[in-house]
């Protein structure tokens, strides 16, 4: 699933979006090389306004209006101990699956239809599940071995992957946050080869249907079918980074395994 992305973009002035620009004001907030949804802190998202869109941090990984205080929210997304003594497993929503998302029992549904964002990023990071040959046996070793790759799209110096937000409100202490999830769908034939675990991708849109998702007025069919788009994979750009990347000054360098072969070419 989509848990690590990034936004860097060093050069541009403007965040554009089909007709429709927005001045980069504040340069901080793109500038992030590796953000770890599991840290949930804050990323820059596109929101809609009356007339066009702004820029906004938001807490990564929505938090549901059920959920009162701070406390609650912590064990909402680590886990707790419950009464009984028996474990309360996590729950989480850094991203929602857009085949499910707008079932009447998800969380999810009222963002989906009424609060839809854009995700910005210049690369998002995943991992591959390969399994080498034992020199031993010439067989495959039952313990596969993860990689990372950073994926970005080619010739683009940033692109929009669909979200959804809520306003959520500590009523104990009156903190107010807004809070976003990425949608995923199906991974198209290169992420099968790349998350292969999972088999799981971010909707990445075009600007066409960026403007859409954002600023459009779709209906609940149309949303459904915009939150199971796949990116054309030969538009994408993946390559192997060091296993290290997180701590690493240049977590997008390259770096080459030189037992794992390459994902087959896309046709």
């Amino acid at each position: 699933m989509c848990y690590y992305n990034g936004v860097k973009i060093p050069l541009a002035e403007f965040i554009r979006l089909k007709d429709f620009e927005k001045v980069i004001e504040e340069r901080d907030m793109l500038n992030i090389d590796v953000a770890n949804g599991f840290d949930y802190g804050l990323y820059p998202v596109l929101r809609k306004t009356e007339n066009d869109f702004e820029i906004v941090l938001m807490e990564w990984g929505i938090l549901p209006p059920y959920i009162f205080t701070r406390q609650k929210a912590s064990e909402f997304r680590s886990g707790y101990k419950k009464k009984d003594g028996s474990w309360q497993q996590p729950y989480i929503t850094l991203n929602a699956k857009g085949e499910e998302m707008l079932a009447p029992n998800k969380i999810f549904r009222e963002a989906a239809l009424q609060r839809r964002c854009l995700v910005l990023s210049s690369g998002f990071y995943e991992w591959r599940h390969f399994y080498p040959i034992s020199k031993r046996t010439g067989k495959p070793l039952k313990t596969a071995e993860k990689y990372p790759y950073h994926i970005s799209l080619k010739g683009k110096e940033y692109f929009f992957m669909a979200g959804i937000w809520q306003p959520w409100k500590d009523l104990e202490t009156g903190e107010y946050t807004e809070t976003f999830s990425v949608v995923t769908t199906a991974a198209n034939g290169l992420m099968q080869q790349i998350h292969n675990s999972k088999k799981r991708m971010p909707v990445i849109f075009t600007e066409e249907l960026a403007c859409e998702w954002l600023l459009g007025n779709p209906d609940e069919a149309r949303i459904a079918e915009l939150a199971t788009y796949q990116i054309d994979a030969n538009e994408m750009e993946a390559i192997t980074i060091q296993k290290n990347f997180r701590e690493s000054a240049e977590p997008q360098a390259p770096f080459i395994y030189p037992d794992l072969p390459e994902p087959q070419q896309i046709v």
